[in-house]
């Protein structure tokens, strides 16, 4: 293992700590108003066709960002094709959805209010349900003051984005480490952090969000089996149209990994040392030793951060012009 000054030089330059300050997003200036407006969009189920289904069914802040199940359940009991991605720190990740289709978080945010599988709804849909209660408006109107008029499916997304940003979570042993201070670790860890970094796992997950960043097969060098890549699902081909992306996927970024079983954008595998073995075969085609596997995971396990603390919002009453729920697919 490297001496404690060179392993930390050297993931520093690989890796970056998570910043307390709220990131910056183009196009998008982050206010508290805007925050709050979107933090009350992200739990309101009311916002779906059948008024049962919310941002938080499947982004559920108090397990990871993620859901329950291997793929999530949607409108009518529709079982979804992939697992949910964690939205703690999505905001670093250089696309949204496991296939990158979506640029930006407000992007993101338009998908699966109107997917047919998820919450079924439409923009207008949208729009009529928050204008039909008036303290939304007034709230829209706070958070878009320039904006006529501010209830809007555009200003509905950005609002989102606005919270999910705010959706980060700093100070995990790892960063601390990052930091300076090298008792942040401890051996295990670093000798993780040293196999994590040599065996090659850093080549794809890395910077900030430790992945996110990129796309690349699943299964480089040997092709998992059918429960993990399921023939049906092409990965980044149904956004590019291109042959050589069958397969591909976005990086999937570590932070909080530990929080969030299953894995996988399939979510067949339930713990973190059966998927880190997964990888170093089909990835890396390495054969770890129970040892060396050991030694990741407890690396993993030191990219959990400091959630943050998120109120349950009082969500505005609705009235008799709000769209009753509604089943029909």
């Amino acid at each position: 293992m490297l001496l404690n000054d060179e392993l930390m030089m050297e993931a520093r330059q690989i890796f970056k700590p998570i910043p307390f300050a709220i990131p910056t997003i183009k196009d998008n200036p982050v206010t508290i108003e805007k925050a709050e407006l979107g933090k009350m969009l992200f739990f309101d189920p009311r916002l779906s066709a059948s008024g049962i289904i919310s941002c938080n069914t499947c982004h559920n802040l108090g397990t990871g960002g993620v859901d329950a199940g291997p793929t999530s359940i949607g409108h009518a009991w529709q079982k979804g094709a992939r697992r949910t991605p964690t939205v703690y720190n999505s905001v670093f990740n250089v696309a949204q959805f496991w296939d990158g289709r979506a640029p930006d978080l407000k992007a993101q945010a338009k998908g699966p209010v109107q997917a047919s599988v998820e919450m079924n709804a439409t923009p207008d849909r949208v729009t009529s349900t928050l204008n039909s209660m008036e303290d939304y408006v007034g709230k829209f109107r706070q958070a878009f003051p320039n904006d006529t008029p501010p209830v809007t499916f555009d200003n509905f997304a950005k609002a989102i984005e606005a919270f999910e940003a705010t959706l980060t979570t700093p100070g995990a042993p790892f960063d601390q480490y990052l930091n300076g201070d090298a008792n942040a670790l401890d051996d295990q860890q670093k000798a993780g952090l040293t196999l994590f970094i040599n065996k090659g796992c850093a080549s794809c997950h890395n910077g900030l969000n430790v992945g996110g960043q990129d796309y690349f097969p699943f299964g480089v060098v040997e092709k998992p089996d059918s429960k993990l890549l399921p023939a049906v699902d092409k990965g980044r081909f149904a956004v590019t149209k291109t042959a050589s992306d069958e397969y591909v996927f976005r990086v999937a970024p570590l932070r909080n990994v530990a929080l969030r079983a299953p894995y996988f954008h399939s979510g067949p595998v339930w713990t973190l040392k059966e998927a880190v073995r997964i990888m170093s075969e089909v990835q890396l085609g390495t054969k770890l030793s129970e040892e060396e596997n050991g030694d990741i995971v407890a690396f993993l396990k030191s990219l959990s951060g400091r959630l943050p603390k998120i109120e349950y919002p009082i969500l505005p009453t609705r009235t008799k012009e709000t769209p009753p729920p509604s089943l029909d697919r």
